[in-house]
């Protein structure tokens, strides 16, 4: 019986719960997109978005090409350095090309495709280092006086960085085919904290592709129904082993299990990740 009344506290209590601890995550438009209209409502649990997609060319589509992520004017944040901007584009240009891969064929940004993506981070709070190493220590200290009771450590709820992104999928001809306004911020329950000012944007940068690739993958709102496990392919690369598509090596190979571990204890993302070896655009974001 208790456990059930704590079950039920959850289910009531455990969303609201979650949201408040949540960072905020604006949905902004950077004039990026070749159109706005029609965008129809389509939020997850931790994200908020928008959407737009002609399903019917989408799932025609068999190829697809991907321009580097840049940076609009209001993502350009002091203390975040051009560097740690760069690994996140790199992330989610490397999360979007894995995860397109499950249908479409990735090819080289410099060959001619059904599909070419592009992405824009509009808004990139920076995450607190010093909340998280305090959140750190405090997970420590709980391992030490509870040894081998898995207890949980939440986040201090402050200084959480969150992430905010548009994407769009045109045809050869340059027509909006799908596009996405997303935001998701990190939230007090976020188990793979790291100490570093891009910190939970890296994070979140995987979430954004995750979503968008999705929205492509099946022409469906990517939030309505849950995903099953990846691809062996996708594990794979995510294992940190060679992409399904040689174009995905662009934006380098996923730091495997050593990210796990950084993730897990806390360490910069840039410990670890070695991005793509090649300049990813840090700029005013322009329509491609």
């Amino acid at each position: 019986m208790a456990r059930r009344t704590l079950g039920r506290a959850v289910g009531v209590f455990g969303v609201p719960l979650l949201m408040a601890g949540c960072a905020n995550a604006p949905l902004e438009q950077s004039g990026s997109l070749s159109s706005y209209s029609d965008f129809e409502p389509a939020d997850g649990l931790l994200a908020k978005s928008k959407i737009r997609i002609d399903k019917d060319k989408v799932l025609t589509a068999k190829t697809v090409r991907i321009v580097p992520t840049v940076f609009a004017a209001g993502a350009m944040k002091d203390g975040i350095t051009d560097a740690q901007r760069k690994l996140v584009g790199n992330a989610i240009d490397r999360s979007l090309c894995l995860g397109l891969g499950d249908r479409l064929e990735v090819v080289p940004a410099s060959q001619p495709a059904d599909l070419t993506v592009h992405a824009v981070v509009t808004h990139m709070e920076a995450t607190d280092e010093n909340a998280v190493a305090a959140t750190k220590v405090a997970s420590v200290a709980k391992s030490v006086l509870l040894p081998g009771i898995p207890v949980p450590t939440p986040r201090l709820p402050i200084g959480l960085g969150s992430l905010s992104m548009e994407a769009e999928a045109r045809g050869p001809n340059g027509a909006q085919e799908a596009a996405m306004v997303w935001g998701r911020g990190a939230n007090f329950l976020s188990g793979s904290a790291r100490v570093s000012k891009a910190g939970d944007a890296y994070e979140l940068a995987g979430a954004f592709g995750d979503d968008f690739s999705k929205l492509l993958v099946t022409g469906e709102n990517p939030f309505k129904s849950l995903s099953g496990p990846p691809p062996v392919e996708r594990f794979q690369a995510l294992a940190g082993g060679a992409p399904k598509y040689a174009a995905c090596d662009a934006f380098g190979r996923a730091p495997g299990v050593a990210g796990l571990v950084s993730g897990a204890v806390g360490t910069p993302p840039e410990w670890t990740d070695k991005g793509s070896g090649e300049a990813v655009p840090v700029a005013t974001a322009a329509a491609q």
